[in-house]
């Protein structure tokens, strides 16, 4: 229980740094509701820390709980707090998966822009011009934060249920995990659409629905097979290459 316990402050820890990075983006006041006027920038940027703080806490108090019920690793950290040394998934491998997996995934989102962008060009520059992240919003919260989010939490309780309701732990029942939290992961990306854009093409839903699942796919799969650091990893090189990718555009 201890060792539980020191992992899952860990995680958290991790994760709040994730959460503060996003005090680094610009928030577009003048879209806010209106109850939100009578408070300063700074004030309006520490509410918004506030939902994904308490959702950080679930996931990562869920994960700690089931992770290892269901066969999933967090390897690298475990043995750094010296909870657990005897994985046989060391960090160069993970380092190597995620390294070259997350920027294949980085690659094919590039593509995939390319081509949306071209069909849908005036939709695309609206949703551009209000979703600026920063590079390390992106890596610490899209890499750290998100992963702990939907791979920690919302994926290691799917494939526990599913493991319970059917009485096996196989490939399908990992599989619905990795599917079900990248469904999640980029139907969450909706709301900001429908903000950026007032009445979105299907063509544009299409697009974020596809283009956000092919990360959450990699990620999934990593978490699964190389660990959980594998899928930091692997995101925060996807965000490498679309930002690569967007510099050579322009």
């Amino acid at each position: 229980m201890k060792s539980k316990i020191k992992l899952g402050l860990f995680l958290f820890f991790l994760g709040f740094l994730g959460v503060l990075t996003m005090l680094t983006m610009t928030i577009p006041l003048k879209d806010l509701p209106e109850q939100f006027t009578q408070f300063s920038p700074i004030t309006i940027k520490l509410l918004i820390l506030v939902n994904p703080t308490i959702m950080l806490i679930i996931a990562v108090l869920v994960g700690t709980i089931l992770y290892d019920k269901v066969n999933l690793t967090v390897p690298t950290i475990s043995s750094l707090l010296k909870i657990d040394s005897s994985q046989t998934i060391k960090f160069p491998q993970q380092l190597k998966y995620g390294v070259l997996l997350g920027l294949l995934a980085g690659i094919l989102i590039v593509l995939f822009t390319s081509v949306f962008g071209a069909v849908i060009p005036q939709e695309f520059e609206l949703l551009n011009n209000k979703m600026q992240p920063t590079l390390l919003a992106r890596f610490g919260y899209g890499g750290l934060t998100e992963e702990l989010l939907l791979r920690f939490g919302f994926m290691t309780l799917v494939v526990w249920i599913a493991s319970k309701l059917t009485k096996k732990l196989n490939s399908p029942i990992y599989w619905i995990g990795i599917v079900t939290s990248t469904i999640l992961f980029a139907i969450g990306h909706f709301p900001v659409v429908y903000a950026s854009v007032t009445h979105p093409s299907l063509v544009l839903l299409t697009y974020i629905l596809i283009g956000n699942s092919i990360a959450g796919l990699v990620c999934g799969w990593l978490y699964w097979k190389k660990g959980l650091e594998a899928a930091f990893i692997a995101h925060i090189f996807a965000h490498v290459a679309m930002v690569l990718g967007g510099l050579l555009q322009n």
